[in-house]
């Protein structure tokens, strides 16, 4: 789970690596406006720092996040103030709410350990769907598309603050585990280093399919977004 460190620096990591957050929102915002055309309402689960909620917040009428790890919760609600977002675990959670969207971004649904689980995440996100509402997921890699042993290499400077990030990550059975190394250093601070290890797994596209349908969602893939991780769409009945 992303702890303290990481929180105050995750979102300026990702964007010096070409990550877009508003574009990736408005994106998926035009797919599922073609599904659900007067969708009004949605809830990121597995916000974060709520990068992606602060754009869908400009799409539409309500908004609402959920995160397992508290610091990045608290990240969210100071940068949203006026967006309510729960501390929730993805595979089980009732906000006594139901939204016209929901969306987990940025493979988050991988932390998911096994298919039970996976089949779990579904079922709760169509629980919060109201009639004919999307579930829409990126995905974490497929067994075929995952780079096992791969090296990614970062340097950042915003603000008079670098950030360095080295990452490698390697299989491990049906999941990844990924060791990713931060270097921070500032003019007041001098320099400090922190480590953390994520274990993601890697489900196949038919696992996900059969989750979404268990889920009693009709499912669509749609390869090539997301760094070619794709997207799901599931559409309620």
């Amino acid at each position: 789970m992303y702890g303290a460190d990481l929180t105050e620096i995750h979102d300026l990591i990702h964007e010096s690596r070409g990550k877009d957050y508003g574009a990736e929102a408005r994106e998926l915002t035009r797919r599922v406006l073609r599904l659900r055309p007067n969708a009004s309402s949605l809830l990121d689960v597995a916000c974060g720092t709520g990068a992606h909620l602060r754009h869908f917040a400009g799409f539409f009428d309500r908004v609402a996040g959920i995160e397992l790890s508290e610091p990045m919760v608290h990240a969210a609600r100071r940068a949203l103030p006026d967006v309510p977002v729960h501390v929730g675990d993805m595979r089980a959670f009732d906000l006594d709410a139901r939204f016209d969207v929901v969306t987990c971004m940025f493979g988050s649904i991988g932390y998911a350990t096994t298919e039970a689980e996976l089949h779990a995440v579904l079922a709760s996100f169509a629980r919060h769907l109201t009639a004919k509402g999307v579930v829409a997921v990126d995905p974490w890699w497929f067994p075929e598309t995952y780079l096992d042993g791969h090296v990614s290499a970062d340097v950042t400077t915003a603000a008079g603050r670098t950030v360095a990030r080295v990452s490698h990550s390697t299989r491990e059975g049906t999941a990844c585990r990924m060791d990713v190394h931060y270097v921070v250093a500032d003019a007041r601070g001098g320099a400090r280093h922190f480590t953390e290890t994520h274990r993601i797994s890697l489900f196949t596209r038919e696992a996900y399919e059969t989750a979404f349908r268990a889920a009693g969602l009709a499912v669509e893939y749609i390869p090539g977004p997301h760094s070619g991780r794709g997207l799901f769409l599931g559409v309620a009945p």
